[in-house]
This record gives structure tokens, sequence and C-alpha cells, in this order.
């Protein structure tokens, strides 16, 4: 598709309507930046409501997002380089790498003292399992044993961005089963000990560069800063209250799961890279042998689930297109079968703790981004706007059928 055949004008009539609907609802949200991409350029950019709750300085198409987990894929592509180059067997034990990640035990419940059941994992770690979820890493927002570990035993959050916050048991052994969690974070830790840098200076050099991402770092410049949104948690009653929050400016891991700042423009840029088989603006990130190897399934038979909301303040029970299969490839959820917005089956997709979702639709040569700042995840305010968002997307594909 060509940038002249996507009906933009259409298109663009509608989603600003979402977006302007999606601020204006009650309950609603307080900004929202949106953008569409295909294959030649980005061919809508819209952004509705204010930069921070209480504070009449507009959402614009620039403002500066917490990207959580929509990093993951950005290290899931550095990984992927490193295959390229024969630096990464992603199917070697990941320890022959990162030699930490072979003293990582199984937690198999807690003993009468409340004291954790540990031993040994039945086989090795692959990066492979750390890039598909099934290395056996939860998350304790998603994870009782892990919020138990947190509120009994201190487990740090990986929000605090530290060594010890990866250092948790595995809930299963590894490739037993698929469960989200911080998998890609130690995916990152690979990278950083293949190539001796540290992730930031890698995806600089390697991703950042290529594809003209100045707008994406793990720490915010001055510039970023002055532009960057606030964040909000959703109350009970519905209303909206602004709450503090950053991510650590000097981590001690920079965390290749959730850890990047961003704007939606930026990422836009590594979109069309993934449509273009591993073609950036100025220069090449992947080999397009190597963009058809990861949009495949590499789950070995588990199901992507249903993400519960174990700590409810940070996410509700969440799930993409529910009653429909879901896997998983290198790094992305992978809808098997049509999803009501329009996204065909074999498209890529996935999202931020924050309500950030974007998709890549390498069939029809389109992909795009929502971006908001609220917690819980799974706000439905936000995800039913981005929901909408989509399908308006493929209405204006599809002749508005």
């Amino acid at each position: 598709m060509t940038g002249s055949a996507f009906p933009a004008a259409a298109f663009a009539t509608a989603a600003d309507s979402i977006l302007r609907d999606t601020v204006a609802a009650d309950p609603g949200v307080s900004g929202v930046v949106a953008m569409a991409t295909n294959r030649s350029g980005t061919v809508y950019e819209g952004a509705a409501g204010t930069r921070r709750l209480g504070d009449e300085t507009a959402m614009t198409t620039d403002t500066v997002f917490a990207l959580f987990s929509t990093t993951k894929a950005v290290t899931g592509t550095a990984a992927l380089q490193l295959v390229e180059e024969g630096r990464l067997d992603l199917d070697a034990p990941a320890k022959d790498y990162l030699p930490e990640l072979g003293r990582i035990q199984v937690i198999e419940g807690f003993g009468e003292d409340g004291a954790p059941r540990l031993r040994a994992p039945k086989r090795d770690i692959t990066t492979r399992m750390l890039l598909t979820h099934t290395a056996g890493f939860g998350y304790d927002f998603f994870n009782a044993t892990y919020a138990r570990l947190a509120a009994e035993h201190g487990q740090p959050s990986v929000i605090t961005a530290s060594k010890a916050a990866l250092a948790t048991p595995l809930l299963f052994d590894p490739g037993a089963r698929w469960e989200y969690g911080s998998n890609i974070d130690w995916c990152g830790q690979v990278v950083e000990a293949i190539t001796g840098e540290r992730l930031g200076d890698v995806f600089r050099a390697r991703i950042f560069e290529p594809l003209g991402m100045r707008d994406t770092a793990f720490s915010l410049s001055e510039a970023m800063r002055a532009r960057v949104a606030g964040m909000q948690a959703r109350q009970a009653e519905g209303p909206l209250a602004a709450m503090p929050f950053e991510l650590p400016q000097e981590p001690e891991v920079q965390m290749g799961g959730h850890g990047l700042y961003g704007t939606v423009g930026d990422y836009m840029r590594f979109i069309r890279m993934w449509l273009n088989d591993g073609e950036g603006e100025a220069g090449r990130v992947l080999k397009p042998e190597t963009i058809r190897m990861a949009e495949r399934n590499h789950l070995d038979g588990q199901r992507v689930t249903m993400l519960p909301g174990v700590i409810p303040a940070l996410s509700n029970d969440a799930e993409f297109f529910p009653g429909l299969p879901k896997s998983w490839g290198l790094t992305f959820m992978i809808n098997d079968a049509e999803a009501p917005t329009g996204r065909p089956a074999g498209a890529l997709g996935w999202a931020g703790l924050a309500n950030l979702f974007y998709w890549i639709d390498r069939q029809n040569g389109v992909g795009g981004f929502w971006a908001t700042q609220i917690l819980p995840f799974g706000d439905p305010a936000s995800f039913g706007g981005y929901l909408a968002f989509e399908t308006a997307l493929y209405r204006a594909l599809h002749g508005g059928a």
C-alpha cells in the first residue's frame, strides 16, 4: 500500500472524533496521543485533552510517555540482531551468556513458616524462552506468588530497576507454559553480556540512529522532560487522580522489559521498520528473513492467556480479544484469528502498563499506537478508545464497510 492509497481524510475524521470522545466521556481520559502508519510514513497523528491532570497544557503529538512494556519489542530486536551476527544462539542455555541465570530456582509454594520452598529447575532457560515468556518469570501484579514474595519477603518491584528486582524464582520449569513477566528484562541483560555495552547504548547505535528515533531513551533529557506526560490513577468511583511517578533516571539495570521513555512518533518509525522488512529511514536494522522468522508463532504448544489483575491498583484482569486464540512471536503477541477490530490473523501487537497499545499488520502494511498514562492496566475508557481507533482504521481501509 502506498501513502497516496491510504484513505487518510476519511480515517482522520473518524480518528479525531474518537480521541475527542474518549477525553470527553464520563469516565474518560485526561489526554491521549494516537498515530497510524503505513510503509511509507505516518498517515495520521492526533492528540486530545491535556498533558497532565489539572494542568491546562494541551496534549501534543510530541509528548513523551513512559513506554513500559512497549519497550520489549525493542529489546527483542536487539537480540535478533545478535542472532543474525552469530553471537547469540536462541536455543543455547542462556547461562552460557549470563551465568546468574543458571542460579535461578523454581518456587513450589511456601512452607508452614511462610518461607519459599525452592528447587532446581529441570532444564536450562534459553533466550528463546525469555523472548516468548516461557522461561518461568512473572510479574507481581499478575501473579499471586510473586505478590506474596513482595508483601512478605520484601521482593522489590521491577519498577525499581534493580538487580534485586530481577532475582525472583521461576514459577515453573522453563518451557512448561506461557507466563507474562520479567523475561525480557533478563533478555536485555543477555544482550548486555554479549555486547559488553549498556542496553541504552546498544539501542542508540543499532536501532534508534538507523530509525531516526531521537526522542526515545532510558533517561529523560531536559528537552524530553519538558514534554513528559503525567501519570494518573483511576479511582474506584471513576474519576482520575494525579499520581507522582518517574522511572529511575540512573537505573542500576536498564530494564529491557519496560524502561524506555519516548514519543509515539518515534515508535511509528520502529513500527515502519517491521512493516518494511527491517529497513529503517537511515539504514537496515534487521534482515527480511529475520523479520519473517520473528513474526511466526514460537510457542511449543503453549497458549497466551488472560492477565489476572492481582494488584488492582496496577492492573485489572486484562486480555486482548477474549475467546480468540493468541500465540507469541519474537517478541509480540500474535492474534491467530481475525480480531473484531478487523486486525487480520497473523498481525503482531502488545501493550504497556499505563494503557499504551500498538499493533503491526504486515499483511496490510499498516500499524498504530495509542498512548495514555493511566493505571490500572486495562482501563475501560482508554482500552475502549484504542479498540475504536483500530476499528476505524480497518473500516477506512475497506471503504467504510
